[in-house]
């Protein structure tokens, strides 16, 4: 007769935020980090600045209790926000009461949106017949920006749209790529992402690469200042090998890893093995040296590069 543990009471789940936001002086904010000098003049902040004066402020700002003094609250997230409210004379905001006064996951765990998350937000907003100059101005640009924001993806095939969705890559990537074959455009969105090189100068030398039949205008020559028939033709080629190489890694790649990964446990519980890690010791003291640097190893890459 099989026999089971009774499962033990389950722990209630304890809430990290209070249910209900609160209004607080801006006054009795702590905040745990400085705001640099340069902060205040950077783009970032005046388009943070531009959002709150047209929209209002849509996240609150994260506090906690001080612990020290029961009228003040310790900023863990917003310092931005409430430096503008400052700024525009208002003198208490609603914030959301944290029940732990760590602030790292807020600082560095941040979603920002990408070039395609904005424009797929414009338009989701335009369709909603919000006015175009509303828009800029909360986004702190030009209504001419909007217009090109909104043809960005104008030529781009919508496998290379989902590629690059979360990536930041400047606008002007996509006018580049809007040069090549949908084929070609897909082949030049992976090399960015295996790179993890999204500047427009990396694009322009994928495109200067790109054979001539796999731009969108294949009658007209490419030229680049600087280089010859011959060296582009070359460089033609060199990407080629390097696209082929990176194909046959991908392929790879999973199952050499997966058996990396199984050789390093087996080695670990080999020389775990007291017996055995004696044997070694005593008739092959280089090779257990070896087995030992493999099972700790925590990182499949060279040193220099980990």
């Amino acid at each position: 007769m099989i026999t089971y543990a009774e499962p033990g009471p389950i722990d209630a789940v304890a809430q990290g935020f209070d249910a209900d936001c609160r209004t607080i002086p801006l006054a009795a904010l702590l905040p745990v980090r400085a705001i640099g000098k340069t902060v205040k003049v950077s783009h970032k902040y005046k388009q943070i600045a531009a959002s709150i004066r047209e929209i209002g402020l849509v996240e609150p700002p994260v506090v906690t209790p001080d612990t020290r003094n029961p009228n003040s609250y310790l900023l863990l997230d917003g310092h931005l926000r409430v430096e503008i409210l400052r700024d525009l004379g208002i003198a208490e905001v609603e914030c959301l009461i944290s029940r732990d006064d760590e602030a790292f996951t807020y600082n560095k765990r941040i979603n920002r949106l990408s070039p395609i998350q904005e424009q797929r937000m414009i338009a989701k907003a335009i369709e909603r017949k919000v006015p175009k100059d509303k828009i800029a101005r909360a986004l702190d640009i030009n209504v001419r920006s909007i217009a090109r924001k909104m043809r960005m993806l104008d030529g781009i095939c919508g496998e290379v749209t989902g590629l690059l969705k979360d990536k930041f890559c400047p606008m002007a990537v996509f006018d580049i790529l809007r040069k090549m074959r949908p084929f070609r455009q897909i082949e030049a969105a992976e090399l960015m992402i295996n790179a993890n090189n999204y500047a427009v100068s990396y694009a322009s030398v994928i495109l200067t690469a790109t054979p001539q039949s796999e731009l969108v205008d294949a009658q007209t020559p490419k030229r680049l200042k600087g280089m010859t028939a011959e060296a582009i033709e070359r460089m033609e080629r060199e990407l080629a090998r390097l696209q082929e190489s990176i194909s046959s890694i991908q392929d790879s790649y999973g199952q050499d890893h997966l058996h990396l990964t199984v050789a390093k446990g087996y080695l670990g519980k080999l020389i775990g093995n007291e017996r055995i890690a004696r044997y070694l010791a005593q008739h092959q003291p280089e090779v257990l040296g070896e087995f030992r640097k493999i099972a700790d190893l925590t990182s499949t890459l060279p040193s220099e590069a980990a």
